[in-house]
Parts: structure tokens; C-alpha cells; sequence
């Protein structure tokens, strides 16, 4: 089996977000200054820019002590985050998710400064011109994408970063805690998970690039719905999954686009496009409304709920990603390997 995503060029996907801004958005009335998140620790990777930068600024805004994960424009990013809030309970801290021992690192940090979050945003991700080998050989779409939130979820749950029951038996009371994943809606009908080509590098060019953009949020979403059933055994949410779908956002996704097509993205972009504080809407409800709490595995489609593709709700097939995940971090990283629910 071919692994497939829903569209097979850059300009089409571009297109074809354009008809939900149209949309009515069922939980718009209830985005309000009423979410707030006073006391409350949250996690949001990417925050350098876009949506993630957005989440910060927002979520900084309602109260919460902000903790930006970024690649780059550190320190600036937070310092912007700062004024824009004007709030001081915001730091920033390195993380670069194409590089395993930079993962590490940064889990370590949070790990040895007794952080303890409330909420994480697993907003990171990226798009590229083709293939390109990591240091670890794995693709980087595939590693920053889909992997690197495999390993980032085990070893934050592992540690109790993220308190938890069932692997560090240190949630205690009160609020259940939160994960929250960046997707996209073009995750609908991409193709069943291939485990034949599972983690596999191959060369392959723009075109690919963009089909396996989709391709891989199909497979995140599936494990995002694996992760839900294996926190909330016995029919006690021990930890929150959800996801959701900024929906068509100018961003800087399209960086490193060749030039004519970076044109034309950037086009559709800045005159169809919502702004990233708009596309952050739907996180940051997901983070702070009290109506979803003790709830896992909720999707929403910028402010409407709806379904994932069905694929993703196979229990068998969740199964099998899990193993397969743990296999391909194993073959990279096999003296740190290990999955803990």
C-alpha cells in the first residue's frame, strides 16, 4: 500500500482551505474573555511564530505561566509574547524537534526543574521542499511531524512533567491535565497507515512532500486517539487528548518553498488567510474551557466539533502505530527507547 495524503501539489491544498473560512463556527459565542487560565502551567512547542506564537500570546493574556519551546528567535519571540500579553510569567527554552538528542535535552530540563504542566501544546511542525536525512537517518517530515511527538509525549508522561497515574503515579487531585496536538483538517482521506514504509527514508520532491504533510497528520491523529484510550483506562481520564485544526492560517510554513511557488502561496495567503492569533482560537479554547473537563479525544475543525477520518478511530490499527513507533525509536535511539503507557 502507497502512502497517500489528500493532495498531491502545494497550490491545490492551499486552495482548498479557503471555502471553511465561510463557515459558521458553532463555538464562537462561547470564545470569550471568560477562558481563563490563572495558575495554570502550559506547554506550547512551535511557539516561535504562526499559531504557536499566537497560543502563547493568548494564553499568556488569560493568566497562564507560558512555557515557549522553540527552535529559533530565542529570546525575541518571548519578549513579544511579554508585551503583547503583559503578562512576565512567560520563558522560553530550546527545542529542536529534528534532532533526538535535542528532545532529550529539553525533556530533561523540564524533568530536572520539577516543571509541572497543566497543559501541552504539541503545536510544532513543518513543511519541506523534499526529503532530507536527520542526524538520527531518519526523514525530518517524518521526524518532526509524527515521531518526535511519540518520543516528547512518552518521556514528559514518563517523568511526570505531565502528572499522570499511569506511568508516574503522580496526578494526585484536581484538574485533569491536558495534551493538545496541532493537525489539519487535510488529514481526511488520506490513505491507511502503510507499516511496510513505516519510518523507511526515501528521496522525493515538493509534490511528495506536501501529500505526506496530510499523510502524517492522519498518522498523528491516530496515534492522538491511541494515547487518549491508553490515559483513560477503566473509564477514568487520567490525562486529556484532543486535537484540532487551525484551519487556513498565513503563516511562514511556506519558508522554504522554492521561489516562484513561495510567491504564489504567499499570495493565497495574505489575501485569503486568517491571521495566527485566529487559527490559535480553537487551542486555546481546548485548553481553558471547563465544559470538556474529564473529556479525551475531542477534534475540532477551527471552532466547530466534528469527527476525525474514521481511519483514525481503529483501535487495531492505533495498536499497531504504537508498536511501530516504538520499533523505529528503538532502531534510532535504543538505550532510550521506551514507551510508559
Amino acid at each position: 500500500m502507497a502512502e497517500k495524503g489528500r493532495f498531491d501539489n502545494p497550490v491545490s491544498a492551499a486552495l482548498a482551505g479557503v471555502k471553511d473560512l465561510f463557515r459558521k463556527q458553532d463555538l464562537a459565542d462561547d470564545y470569550t474573555d471568560a477562558l481563563r487560565a490563572d495558575g495554570k502551567t502550559v506547554l506550547i512547542t512551535g511557539a516561535s511564530s504562526g499559531v504557536g506564537l499566537g497560543l502563547a500570546k493568548d494564553l499568556a493574556s488569560r493568566g497562564a505561566h507560558v512555557i515557549m519551546a522553540c527552535r529559533s528567535r530565542i529570546p525575541e519571540a518571548m519578549e513579544e509574547v511579554k508585551a503583547a500579553s503583559g503578562s512576565e510569567r512567560v520563558e522560553i527554552r530550546k527545542l529542536d524537534l529534528a534532532d533526538i538528542d535535542a528532545i532529550h535535552a529539553f525533556c530533561d530540563g523540564l524533568r530536572d526543574d520539577g516543571v509541572r504542566l497543566d497543559v501541552a501544546l504539541f503545536n510544532a511542525g513543518m513543511a519541506a521542499p523534499g526529503a532530507r536525512r536527520t542526524a538520527s537517518g531518519l526523514d525530518e517530515i517524518f521526524l518532526v511531524n509524527y515521531l518526535s511527538k511519540f518520543i516528547t509525549a512518552n518521556r514528559l508522561l514518563g517523568d511526570g512533567v505531565i502528572p499522570n497515574n499511569a506511568a508516574a503515579g503522580n496526578r494526585g487531585d484536581g484538574p485533569v491535565p491536558r495534551m493538545i496536538y496541532t493537525s489539519s483538517d487535510s488529514h481526511q482521506s488520506a490513505s491507511a497507515i502503510d507499516f511496510d514504509l513505516f519510518g523507511k527514508y526515501r528521496e522525493y520532491g515538493v509534490n511528495k512532500a506536501i501529500n505526506y504533510y496530510s499523510y502524517y497528520k492522519l498518522v498523528m491523529n491516530t496515534f492522538n486517539t491511541e494515547l487518549s484510550r491508553r490515559l483513560a483506562r477503566e473509564g477514568q481520564v487520567d490525562v486529556s487528548v484532543h486535537t484540532f485544526c487551525p484551519g487556513p492560517v498565513n503563516t511562514n510554513i511556506v519558508r522554504e518553498a522554492p521561489g516562484w511557488l513561495r510567491a504564489i502561496l504567499r499570495g493565497i495567503f495574505t489575501v485569503a488567510f486568517r491571521t495566527p492569533a485566529q487559527g490559535a482560537m480553537p487551542g486555546t479554547w481546548l485548553a481553558t474551557s471547563p465544559s470538556i473537563e474529564g473529556q479525551t479525544n475531542r477534534y475540532l475543525h477551527m471552532l466547530n466539533r466534528k469527527e476525525m477520518d474514521p481511519k483514525v478511530y481503529d483501535p487495531e490499527a492505533g495498536k499497531k502505530l504504537w508498536a511501530a513507533s516504538l520499533d523505529v525509536w528503538r532502531s534510532v535511539d535504543p538505550e532510550r527507547a521506551r514507551a510508559v503507557v
